[in-house]
């Protein structure tokens, strides 16, 4: 039987041609949390302890299928976001780190008031609702997405987390087809499709493999075309002192402010994500 270190120095040795050694490195320890149900294992790892029988034919058989670019999200069934272990696949994408700022942003602005209202568009894993939901418990939050295998998912995480979210199926391109006229919101937030073909070449084969093109790609003669959209319904069906919130293609920023400002939006803020790339869009539908 292998030692810990051995397992590790297999995985540096089988994902070398997909990943750099330092990621690789990562994709042990998290497969190590999991197999181990070690919250934390940077600083518990002894490198010359026996794994095993039963935990290295587990190790072997995820990095096996690790070595086929698929992600271990994907493999575990599960991520982590925002504190939370939700359920992942196929259908919807990987939640990012950069998407749980958007989620901190909102919540930081908005957990003095006592009453919101909040919708959710491209819901995904349901990741951006249900912390919504779990860190602002007075707020009323509705999800929609145009796949019934993501409602699907997204419904089912909710449960798990024991929070109450209104999911619908629906495509946001056709808004004005199946929303009530009086439908009000004080928070619009979406993570739409906003990457381009020709962005591809710099993208990881994990994601172009495994994660599902229509949450990720838009043409390359509209790729603002959900901003858009978004912004348009946003413009009728938020309240007065609403705010829509959007995450960005880090090569559009201006793009998307510049859209905004032209809909109408006052106060509106390019934001930069922890590695200094813009990546969030806030705006107000009048002036606060």
């Amino acid at each position: 039987m292998r030692k810990y270190g051995e397992i590790a120095e297999l995985y540096a040795e089988g994902l070398k041609e997909i990943y750099p050694k330092e990621e690789a490195q990562q994709l042990f320890l998290m497969t190590y949390s999991h197999l181990t149900h070690r919250k934390s294992v940077y600083f518990g790892l002894d490198r010359n302890q026996v794994v095993g029988e039963d935990k290295e034919r587990g190790f072997i058989r995820i990095l096996e299928e690790l070595m086929t670019s698929r992600p271990l999200q994907h493999i575990l069934g599960m991520a982590d976001f925002y504190g939370m272990h939700l359920q992942v696949n196929e259908h919807t994408l990987i939640p990012r780190p950069e998407t749980e700022e958007l989620v901190d942003l909102i919540i930081k602005q908005h957990r003095q008031e006592s009453t919101l209202s909040v919708i959710d568009i491209g819901t995904g894993s349901g990741c951006i609702a249900i912390a919504l939901k779990k860190h602002l418990p007075q707020a009323e939050i509705s999800a929609m997405d145009i796949s019934t295998e993501a409602v699907q998912l997204a419904r089912k995480n909710a449960l798990n987390q024991e929070v109450d979210i209104a999911f619908m199926e629906a495509d946001v391109l056709e808004w004005d087809v199946f929303m009530p006229e009086e439908l009000q919101f004080d928070v619009v937030v979406s993570n739409p499709p906003y990457i381009t073909p020709q962005e591809k070449e710099q993208m990881h084969r994990n994601v172009l493999l495994f994660e599902p093109h229509t949450a990720l790609f838009v043409e390359e003669h509209a790729p603002l075309l959900f901003y858009d959209v978004i912004a348009q319904m946003a413009k009728k069906h938020l309240r007065p002192e609403g705010m829509l919130y959007f995450e960005i293609n880090q090569y559009l920023g201006k793009e998307t402010v510049d859209l905004l400002e032209k809909k109408g939006f006052v106060n509106v803020q390019l934001l930069q994500d922890i590695n200094g790339v813009d990546r969030m869009v806030c705006a107000s539908q009048y002036l606060r």
